[in-house]
Order: structure tokens, then C-alpha cells, then sequence
């Protein structure tokens, strides 16, 4: 329903959602470099090694006129506008996701006859059948490919040779055999 009537709406939700990965991306890689032991987001990591907006907060307050935090300061107002940032964009997010979910419910309400066979043919059957034919075909072609293996494995030799060696095995069987004194 979404891919055939909201695709559009669809798009949007999903740069949001790779605007705020990228977010968390940069939080992460600023916790990494700044965090830990005598880091510069060591003070407002929590005990569970998570960072806080209020602890940022609180910390800019503590250190916003003292010049030997210059660094530290700079750091945790990255930090504050990420956190700010992404909590923005998950707004977005949320209210783009209730309004499509809102468009799929009206959607559904008005659909014709005909509408519902297409989806449900065209756009769910029929993909997934042929996702099941390729998948199968697939499976025979890699079965096919190992017989083909095993038969040219067994048939490696061709028969004259292999007449060849059984001529030359069975007269050196005889010879064996008319030295132990059997005698056919």
C-alpha cells in the first residue's frame, strides 16, 4: 500500500531516518575521542557510560566562564546541538510516520475492487512468486551443476583407457595366479 500509493511520504521518513543515524554516528564518535578517563565528556558520562542532555546542560553551567575549560566547553556544545538535532529529527520522524499511518487508514477505506486485486495481485503475489521461481531455479541449477561435477568426475577416464587397464590388471592377475600353480 505504501510502496504503490506513498512512496513520496515514505522517502521523506526514511532521509530523516538516515539524517539521524548520522547523528548518532557523530555522538558516537565524539564519545569515543572526548569520552573515557580524563576525557573531555568523562564529567557528564553517567554511570552506565550514557551522556545526558541535562548532565551537558548542568556542566556548561558549571563551566561557562572559567577559560581553562575552554576546550571542554566547546566539546559539550557539539554535543548539546547533536542532542538537540537528533531529538528534532525524531519529532519529524514521529509526526511524519503518524500522518502516513493516517493516509494508509484513509486509503484503505477508499479503495475499489479492483484496487485491492492489484495490490494484492500485482504488487504482494506476484513478487513473491516470482521471488519463490528464482529461488527454485536456483536450486535446481546448483543441483544440476553438482550432477554434472559427479558424472564428470566419474567419467573423467574414457573407456579405451580404462579397457586398457583392465586388460593390463588381469594379465598381471594371471601371471599371478600361474606362479602360485593355478591353472585354468
Amino acid at each position: 500500500m505504501i510502496n504503490r500509493y506513498f512512496q513520496a511520504e515514505q522517502a521523506e521518513i526514511e532521509q530523516l531516518e538516515t539524517k539521524k543515524d548520522d547523528i548518532v554516528r557523530q555522538q558516537e564518535e565524539l564519545q569515543e575521542e572526548h569520552g573515557g578517563e580524563e576525557g573531555l565528556l568523562e564529567e557528564v558520562t553517567n554511570d552506565s557510560g550514557k551522556i545526558t542532555k541535562a548532565n551537558v546542560n548542568e556542566r556548561i553551567k558549571k563551566i561557562k566562564n572559567d577559560a581553562t575549560f575552554a576546550d571542554e566547553l566547546k566539546v559539550l556544545k557539539v554535543y548539546l546541538e547533536l542532542i538537540d538535532e537528533e531529538a528534532k529529527i525524531s519529532k519529524q520522524i514521529k509526526v511524519k510516520a503518524e500522518s502516513l499511518d493516517k493516509n494508509v487508514l484513509t486509503k484503505y477505506g477508499g479503495l475499489t475492487q479492483d484496487e485491492i486485486k492489484s495490490l494484492v495481485v500485482d504488487d504482494k503475489w506476484m513478487p513473491t512468486l516470482q521471488q519463490a521461481i528464482n529461488s527454485e531455479m536456483d536450486r535446481i541449477s546448483q543441483r544440476l551443476t553438482q550432477r554434472i561435477k559427479e558424472l564428470a568426475e566419474r567419467y573423467e577416464m574414457p573407456l579405451p583407457e580404462l579397457t586398457s587397464r583392465v586388460d593390463e590388471w588381469t594379465s598381471r592377475v594371471e601371471v599371478h595366479l600361474k606362479k602360485m600353480g593355478m591353472v585354468w
